[in-house]
């Protein structure tokens, strides 16, 4: 349900709201808050409330410390896991400047900036986020392991999945804040986990994602284990995805190809923030996650994957990502460059129909890689005019080094 701010003060009211939570996002995509009580909440709306902006990372330095989180009331989702009696609720929020100026590190802001010039272009991107996780034990004294919850595969069943019953809280405590997840599942590695999301627009599918790996941690914990997103978790082990479906409409099938072209010529220096830690690099090139700069129908080796559909229905299912990632910043860059395909009426290439993990080198050897690791991408990221226009130069200068 969608809130005015005048509501979000009434339903504070009439549910016992005791709390209400300014969520926002660092530049690294790690959630951040703000919590006030409801007698402040005339106050936000209308001014903002400050905060030290100096003790976040990427936010700036001592000589200019003072930021306004400024709620977005139709963002207001409560917290189930928060006492029924004295409620918690959290709104997403915008960062902005004393004089009521977007903030440039705000990633938030980015993205809906971004769709925004995609409806002025005549076009909308819808996406459907598929993340994996790991869960591991905590020892006796409450400390984190390196010990899965399971060692079932694939899909499997009770008892070997040891994560279903966690996934099943997981997705209806998502269901009681406004998220609908689409399905969930074991994936291949011990202990890991998918749960995967319907098409939505940019910027609630971002919300969903950030609220999604808070919920997910939180729901863990309280099972006693511990939820690891990072890539790449255990050495010999499938790393953790974060595969973005993204769709177009209106559909035309020439324009939709453009769309990919854009991504795939703009991908070596999007991959910085793609994939934005060392551990990144363990993963691409194994168990399913790309190394090169391609793509097929169907095949799951390849970068850019086109599932079987027809029409609207067509997705593109990028691979490349983990939940390292901001999705603010992972969303907004595939619509800017899926703009730039489309409005340079760029040609998608060949596909590549080929298992690329068993392709013999008369294969790969035309196609181009991702960056190596993290440093070779920061530098295509750097040098790339793509992300000069797409970026602020402050975060440019947070990824990738002045």
């Amino acid at each position: 349900m969608k809130y005015s701010a005048d509501e979000v003060i009434q339903y504070a009211k009439e549910e016992d709201v005791k709390f209400i939570r300014l969520a926002f996002c660092d530049v690294f995509g790690k959630q951040k808050n703000v919590s006030i009580m409801p007698g402040e909440l005339p106050r936000a709306f209308e001014h903002g409330i400050a905060f030290d902006a100096s003790a976040i990372p990427g936010f700036g330095g001592e000589t200019r410390s003072d930021l306004f989180l400024h709620p977005e009331p139709d963002t207001l989702m409560p917290l189930p896991w928060r006492p029924e009696h004295g409620r918690v609720v959290q709104m997403f929020s915008e960062v902005r400047r004393p004089d009521g100026t977007p903030f440039p590190c705000d990633t938030r802001r980015l993205l809906k900036d971004a769709a925004e010039d995609a409806a002025a272009a005549g076009v909308s991107f819808t996406f459907g986020s598929e993340q994996e996780f790991y869960l591991f034990r905590l020892d006796d004294n409450g400390r984190p392991t390196d010990e899965p919850y399971d060692s079932a595969g694939y899909m499997d069943v009770a008892p070997e999945d040891r994560g279903e019953n966690v996934r099943r809280e997981i997705c209806l405590t998502l269901e009681q804040m406004g998220i609908f997840p689409e399905s969930s599942h074991h994936e291949e590695g011990p202990g890991q986990n998918e749960i995967d999301f319907r098409y939505a627009d940019a910027l609630t599918a971002a919300d969903s994602s950030v609220t999604f790996q808070r919920v997910v941690r939180t729901v863990a914990h309280a099972n006693g284990l511990r939820a690891d997103f990072s890539p790449k978790p255990l050495a010999g082990a499938p790393g953790n995805g974060f595969h973005i479906n993204m769709s177009l409409r209106p559909f035309d099938s020439g324009t939709f190809e453009s769309m990919i072209a854009g991504i795939l010529g703009n991908i070596r220096a999007m991959t910085a923030f793609l994939n934005p830690v060392e551990t990144s690099y363990l993963r691409l090139g194994s168990f399913k996650a790309p190394r090169f700069v391609s793509w097929s129908a169907e095949n799951r080796s390849q970068l850019v994957r086109i599932p079987a559909a027809s029409g609207e229905y067509r997705r593109a299912e990028l691979r490349s990502p983990d939940p390292c990632a901001n999705p603010y910043l992972a969303f907004a860059l595939m619509i800017r460059a899926g703009l730039c395909g489309i409005g340079n009426g760029l040609t998608l290439c060949a596909p590549t129909d080929a298992d690329l993990f068993t392709a013999g080198e008369d294969v790969l050897a035309g196609l181009e890689k991702l960056p190596e690791n993290l440093g070779e991408a920061c530098r295509a990221a750097a040098s790339s005019d793509f992300i000069r226009r797409s970026l602020p130069s402050e975060i440019i200068d947070i990824r990738c080094g002045k």
